[in-house]
């Protein structure tokens, strides 16, 4: 089997600084690059053209000087934060999000974690803007994804990645969930509603429909190599989890097997629940 291959990205590793990229979205790139987060992670700032309300998407992990400069960048453009919206709850994204919330009086938006909640098919307005929430569970329990449609955009958070894969985060993550959440975001494509992902992390993806392809016959081509690596010996090995990894993820770094292995252990429950 020839794996598949990735869409060739906007940006090479280290050159995505982030900035305006559509008339509505601007990034502002936390300096907190690792395997993980790749150049960092990414805040959105949502802004109607013409309007002083703008939404701003996961505020980040707790650093000051971050948080201060997506403040100054919404000050700049003569607005103000009227919402703060996450896209889950890990700390990359959802850290800062108390101290955002002191430094803007905004309300901070959520599925659970003590914030107002948010569920699917929900919109988000302000100053004009629309967003559409989308669920896509899977990455963990609470991803959601956003549709801008004035932008014809999906901002995704850690469910589409602009360079590279995610990890599904076992237990929490659930492959079946994240599946079905590929293929939802795999009709917005197709329908035309979405053709360019605006990540959490990594380079805007300007053919969201290659991207989705291509994440959905990789995660085939994972659960393959799984399942050949349970038949090979790795099924009887006394840390089954990490004789997959190191036979299924061998082509990855190191320093990310700890994630692999969060992949592979919901690989592992995806097979025994007879997926």
């Amino acid at each position: 089997m020839t794996p598949a291959q990735p869409p060739a990205p906007s940006a090479a590793f280290g050159d995505w600084h982030g900035g305006q990229v559509t008339d509505r979205a601007l990034c502002i790139l936390c300096p907190n690059p690792s395997p993980m987060t790749l150049d960092g992670t990414n805040t959105w700032v949502l802004l109607e053209p013409g309007s002083t309300a703008a939404v701003v998407i996961d505020p980040g992990p707790l650093d000051e000087g971050h948080l201060q400069a997506v403040v100054a960048a919404v000050a700049a453009r003569g607005a103000h934060v009227a919402q703060t919206i996450l896209t889950h709850g890990h700390a990359d994204h959802a850290e800062g999000a108390d101290r955002f919330a002191e430094l803007t009086g905004a309300a901070t938006r959520a599925v659970g974690r003590g914030h107002a909640d948010l569920a699917d098919g929900d919109v988000v307005t302000a100053g004009g803007l629309e967003l559409r929430v989308v669920a896509t569970p899977g990455h963990t329990s609470d991803s959601l994804s956003f549709a801008l449609p004035a932008d014809h955009a999906l901002l995704t958070g850690d469910t589409v990645l602009g360079r590279g894969t995610t990890v599904v985060a076992h237990p929490d993550g659930e492959l079946a969930a994240y599946l079905a959440s590929l293929e939802r975001i795999a009709h917005l494509t197709g329908d035309g509603e979405v053709t360019a992902i605006l990540p959490g992390h990594g380079p805007v993806v300007p053919d969201a429909a290659a991207m989705v392809a291509f994440y959905r016959t990789h995660r085939a081509e994972r659960l393959e190599q799984v399942r050949r690596a349970l038949v090979d010996g790795a099924g009887t090995a006394p840390d089954v989890v990490q004789a997959v990894v190191e036979r299924v993820y061998a082509d990855v770094p190191r320093e990310v097997w700890p994630a692999a292995a969060m992949s592979v252990a919901a690989q592992l429950d995806y097979l025994q629940q007879g997926g």
